[in-house]
């Protein structure tokens, strides 16, 4: 019986929803089917006919004892657990704790390391500029100065060239009042 049993079981896992569609189309092989459930250890009742098709309802009967033998699953027995193990799994941890603190550190240092060149870049940065505008700042002052000597130089020569012509007039006035007298 028991035997039978697990066999139509075996044949329920084969059956496929596609089979069981075709059922509620075919009548004919619905019955069959239908037989072949009952036969199986459960009970298929047609409920009433919907509009979307059929329904059914499937009951399934209590397991015979000597199937129940069959399908009894033992736990594995339980392994104990020494001492040395458990050490073991404790300085296995306590290894991976470590390592991931090094990781860390290790993880803080490059970012303090990372920062600590972005700092120097950007003071290197700031003393380069400082040069740079201060060199520009001596070099426009220089030409300022240069500027401004050529400048009073050109005046200073007009204003030479003015007492010159000044004289040159006074010794042709006084030429004339001489020649005149």
């Amino acid at each position: 019986m028991a035997k039978t049993a697990i066999a139509y079981k075996e044949k329920m896992k084969e059956i496929s929803v596609l089979s069981l569609l075709c059922s509620c189309l075919y009548p004919e092989a619905r019955k069959n089917l239908m037989g072949e459930f009952q036969v199986a250890g459960m009970e298929v009742k047609p409920i009433n006919k919907r509009a979307s098709g059929q329904a059914f309802e499937v009951i399934l009967k209590p397991p015979s004892p000597v199937s129940d033998a069959a399908h009894c699953v033992t736990s594995p027995p339980k392994r104990e657990v020494s001492l040395e193990d458990i050490q073991k799994k404790l300085e296995a941890a306590e290894d991976r704790r470590r390592s991931q603190e090094a990781q860390v550190l290790r993880a803080l240092s490059e970012k303090r390391e990372h920062e600590r060149d972005v700092l120097l870049k950007a003071m290197e940065e700031n003393s380069n500029f400082s040069k740079m505008a201060e060199e520009k700042l001596t070099m426009k002052m220089e030409q300022i100065k240069e500027n401004r000597q050529a400048y009073l130089a050109s005046i200073m020569e007009r204003l030479q060239e003015k007492e010159r012509h000044a004289q040159v007039v006074r010794r042709n006035k006084e030429l004339r009042e001489e020649l005149t007298a």
